[in-house]
């Protein structure tokens, strides 16, 4: 019988071969491309944080990253984009899914190539019977949710939404969570991503003096938001909070005109997005939650300026 020291080290030394394997087996960093496709452009103010997040990946990993969207909220463009991606061969491909049915075939696609796919931001309800690997965002309807019972704490009874992007299923589900949080009637505001527009239709929006909270579903529309509430006077009157960071929005809070900002700390998406795509990749290494929860977490007036420098670097 084999003696307890010996047995030991025959596992040991089984260990050290096992891991020199993969080692062997793995590709090198260098020679790793991975491809983000998402259907933000970098020039938003929310995605160039998150494009932040993929190009610091790309350094720290030592990869090769290659960014896409496109220029607007364009989901027959975005597929091609996916499709191109795919056709590339890349060793992994990073999506958001604000929309299943227009992205599911070329994401499907990917799958079925034998590619990959990792999500970010949007897709946390769908990405599973897509064949995505891992999801890394918030929980949408949760966080409007929050963000509803938050505007409930504080006396609001009846709500607007802003909601820029009608048709993206996380904006929608964000409006439906805030509607529920708070109980009380929500219209929800469609309007563009134009400052101009956004700016109008909610001025147009507060003459229903009966509206006493506003969320808007991210700084594209929170920026103008604010912008409108000031200029009808009502900016601190009603409780307006709105997702995502932005240096205008966290120095509206601290000036006491912004409630609360949902943060789902999208850097850290980008950055984990290719991270664990890479790992993945490399090492076959998976977190154990299919969600990988960012977020959300909520800024107030009272922390705000905790976070402004960060925001204005690009990171929160």
């Amino acid at each position: 019988m084999l003696q307890r020291p010996f047995v030991l080290l025959l596992l040991v030394l089984a260990a050290v071969a096992l891991s020199l394997g993969v080692a062997q087996d793995a590709p090198a960093r260098d020679d790793i491309r991975v491809v983000v496709v998402v259907h933000g452009a970098a020039a938003d103010p929310f995605w160039s944080v998150v494009k932040n997040g993929v190009d610091q990946a790309e350094i720290d990993m030592g990869v090769t990253v290659e960014y896409r969207a496109p220029d607007t909220f364009d989901m027959v463009l975005m597929a091609q984009l996916i499709d191109a991606a795919v056709a590339s061969a890349p060793d992994a491909l990073v999506v958001s899914i604000p929309d299943a049915v227009a992205l599911g075939e070329s994401i499907m696609g990917a799958v079925a190539a034998g590619i990959p796919v990792f999500s970010i931001n949007s897709g946390s309800d769908v990405f599973q019977e897509l064949g995505v690997t891992r999801h890394i965002g918030q929980t949408e309807y949760e966080a409007g949710l929050g963000g509803g019972r938050q505007a409930a704490a504080m006396g609001a009874t009846q709500g607007l939404c802003v909601n820029h992007e009608v048709g993206n299923v996380a904006l929608d589900l964000r409006c439906e969570g805030f509607a529920d949080g708070l109980g009380g009637p929500v219209e929800v505001l469609a309007v563009s991503t134009d400052p101009i527009e956004i700016r109008a239709a909610v001025i147009a929006a507060m003459r229903d003096t009966a509206i006493d909270a506003a969320l808007a579903t991210g700084p594209v529309g929170g920026i103008p938001t604010l912008d409108a509430l000031r200029e009808v006077g009502r900016a601190g009157d009603l409780v307006f909070g709105t997702f995502d960071l932005a240096p205008d929005l966290l120095q509206g809070a601290v000036e006491g005109d912004v409630s609360f900002l949902i943060d789902q700390q999208q850097w850290l998406q980008g950055y984990l997005g290719v991270t664990t795509a890479v790992n993945y990749v490399q090492y076959g290494l998976l977190p154990g939650n299919e969600i990988i929860l960012t977020g959300p977490g909520f800024v107030t007036p009272e922390t705000a300026a905790q976070v402004i420098a960060l925001s204005a670097r690009g990171i929160r």
